[in-house]
């Protein structure tokens, strides 16, 4: 016997993730689950309690402060302890990011077991999604809310195990943050800050695998940046100086002239220059007759 509080949503693969299920149980003794397969990625947290979890031929005890994974159309049986039986809480999603959003945390079905210290605040976010489970809009973000509020809870438990990222992948991390934000003003702390080292380590990281500084590679990217935009764009030359992360166009005028050479308008006038040029040779060397089908 089992008494439990459950919500359940429809299946939605064609998103990156997808709240399908939420729902806290309080177990009788020796109550079980399974087996049987679930068609979403299925997330339990021991809130009291302890218990056997079944998979692949694997077998874990469980105790309060622990979840396990189930994966999708993976049989598993779970059974709740004879003496203590346990008290939990679980969530299950899917859609298109599920399986790599699990594996970036170090949950896989082979590895389906974590420990979680913060585990009050996984019964808090889903006492939340349960307290909010209408159809409403503002509900259904707030559902949304709570999912990725219980997998960053999970994230930081699994820090530990998970492999420590190699130089280049953080300069890897560094340059993606760049070519997505390279709009906004960004300080090589920022930078650090996000991939999670100091800056000293992450200045000498990144000018070992690019040949240049944090600093000189956002220059080069904004600059190249706005040569696209000039040679494609009506957009004044202001507009592009803070559409590319300048905070004034005297700024990157000069910038822009010690980098290129010329200011930013010659640099366009040649550009376009340039393609009148290329347009009218093509127009030269055109054929003056041209064969029809008729003719052939």
């Amino acid at each position: 016997m089992e008494n439990k509080i459950v919500m359940e949503f429809p299946q939605e693969n064609d998103t990156d993730l997808y709240l399908n299920v939420f729902g806290h149980s309080i177990t009788e003794p020796l109550h079980k689950a399974g087996p049987a397969v679930k068609t979403f990625y299925l997330i339990h947290f021991v809130l009291e309690g302890e218990g056997d979890f079944y998979v692949k031929g694997a077998h874990y005890h469980l105790k309060k402060g622990q979840g396990f994974l189930i994966e999708p159309d993976t049989p598993a049986t779970y059974i709740s302890d004879e003496h203590h039986p346990w008290r939990y809480v679980w969530f299950g999603f899917s859609g298109r990011c599920a399986h790599d959003t699990l594996s970036s945390i170090g949950l896989t079905q082979n590895q389906p077991i974590f420990t979680c210290e913060d585990g009050d605040k996984l019964k808090k976010y889903v006492f939340d999604m349960l307290a909010h489970n209408t159809s409403d809009h503002a509900d259904h973000y707030r559902l949304m809310g709570m999912l990725y509020l219980a997998l960053s809870v999970i994230a930081n438990a699994q820090k530990d195990k998970l492999e420590t990222p190699s130089g280049n992948a953080y300069v890897n991390h560094a340059i993606s943050y760049i070519q997505n934000h390279y709009s906004m003003p960004m300080k090589v702390e920022e930078l650090s800050d996000y991939v999670g080292i100091n800056r000293s380590y992450f200045s000498d990281l990144f000018k070992q695998y690019t040949g240049m500084s944090p600093v000189k590679y956002l220059q080069n990217f904004r600059i190249t940046k706005a040569q696209h935009m000039l040679t494609i764009s009506e957009l004044s030359v202001e507009s592009i100086a803070f559409s590319c992360g300048y905070q004034s166009a005297e700024a990157f005028h000069k910038i822009f002239r010690k980098t290129t050479g010329m200011s930013p308008n010659a640099y366009r006038q040649e550009k376009r220059q340039r393609t009148l040029s290329s347009q009218e040779t093509v127009n030269n060397n055109r054929p003056d007759y041209i064969v029809t089908d008729d003719e052939l």
